[in-house]
């Protein structure tokens, strides 16, 4: 597909895949899947999935974005119109924004302004590709929401509530992720509220262990032998920084920056740096067993990461890679078939 059609900073995931990111299953029902439609209608509802199935349901070929940085183009849908739902239930006139909530451990739920909602045409779907959905993808039942990153499409889906003031999903309120989550302004996170003499304490301390700095402006900064283990450290600019011998264990990395950054010696063991772009990035004897490489880049146009002998990238991470960095990243290693230095 024509790079074109793709929104800022997003790339093809790797062919044949349809990554799973976050959680992996719901929690056990007893009985039949249903969904309820609550809060601000004249007439609440539950549908079980066969009642559902059996209302006028529509086919939608949709592109999925996901704020990890990675995308699928012409997905094809099968469910039902949000908008024939709300039908159902009638929305009072004080219903301004809705909520979609997940069966899970952690009650995963987004919310939109239900204008929006309406406007984008969002979905109740069970079927993907021809086939019902499966359990990772969200299966029995998700919401689709088309023209937004896929955080605000919620896997299985229990409930849709109509209520008169927004209230901040999962991802947006525990992780700052943006709440207008749109992919082609770059809606990915929300700014950082740390302040410029927090931020001074931190960078002559070289000591970030466990702090949270969401969206960080670092880029070009002195940072050699950074400590940063467990760090939540989202959408952090740290392109052309000095970072060398710097510890990222076990930190959260998503949708990083690090072009052109010194990472000789760095450590991103157990770290989380899906959507990290490390173009041009010096990773010679980095350690790069993370816990995901969806949607990383490490080569765009003429910007090529450096890796040597020394390096660390387990071969089931390579597989992660979109076509294009996978085959890059092999050649740079100079093992079509394994990884340089292993997993020892």
């Amino acid at each position: 597909m024509p790079s074109r059609q793709l929104p800022p900073g997003q790339q093809l995931a790797a062919r044949g895949k349809w990554p799973v990111v976050g959680e992996r299953r719901a929690l056990p029902v007893e009985g039949p899947w249903t969904v309820e439609i609550c809060g601000a209608v004249e007439a609440a509802r539950t549908w079980t999935l066969d009642e559902l199935q059996n209302l006028p349901t529509v086919e939608r070929v949709v592109d999925i974005h996901c704020v990890t940085r990675w995308s699928l183009l012409d997905v094809p849908l099968q469910g039902i119109l949000l908008q024939t739902l709300l039908d159902c239930v009638r929305p009072q006139a004080r219903a301004r924004f809705i909520s979609f909530v997940a069966h899970t451990e952690r009650q995963h739920s987004t919310s939109l302004p239900l204008d929006e909602a309406l406007a984008l045409d969002s979905l109740v779907v069970w079927s993907a590709y021809g086939k019902p959905l499966s359990e990772e993808h969200g299966g029995p039942l998700r919401c689709v929401v088309p023209g937004k990153y896929f955080y605000k499409s919620v896997k299985w889906l229990r409930r849709i509530e109509l209520l008169e003031e927004d209230r901040l999903g999962y991802w947006e309120r525990e992780a700052g992720y943006h709440n207008g989550a749109d992919p082609w302004k770059e809606e990915r996170f929300a700014a950082s509220g740390v302040t410029r003499q927090q931020m001074r304490r931190l960078v002559e301390s070289r000591d970030w262990s466990g702090q949270t700095l969401l969206a960080v402006q670092a880029a070009g900064w002195e940072l050699a032998g950074l400590v940063a283990r467990n760090a939540a450290l989202r959408a952090a600019d740290f392109r052309t920084a000095c970072l060398r011998d710097a510890d990222f264990g076990g930190a959260n990395l998503s949708n990083g920056r690090f072009e052109d950054a010194d990472l000789r010696g760095a450590s991103f063991r157990d770290a989380d740096i899906e959507g990290c772009d490390f173009s041009g990035a010096d990773l010679r004897g980095a350690d790069l067993r993370a816990l995901s490489m969806l949607g990383v880049t490490f080569v765009a146009g003429a910007k090529q990461a450096s890796f040597d002998e020394r390096t660390r990238f387990p071969l089931e991470l390579i597989t992660q890679l979109a076509d294009n960095q996978a085959g890059f990243v092999r050649h740079q290693l100079g093992n079509k078939e394994g990884t340089a230095g292993g997993e020892g």
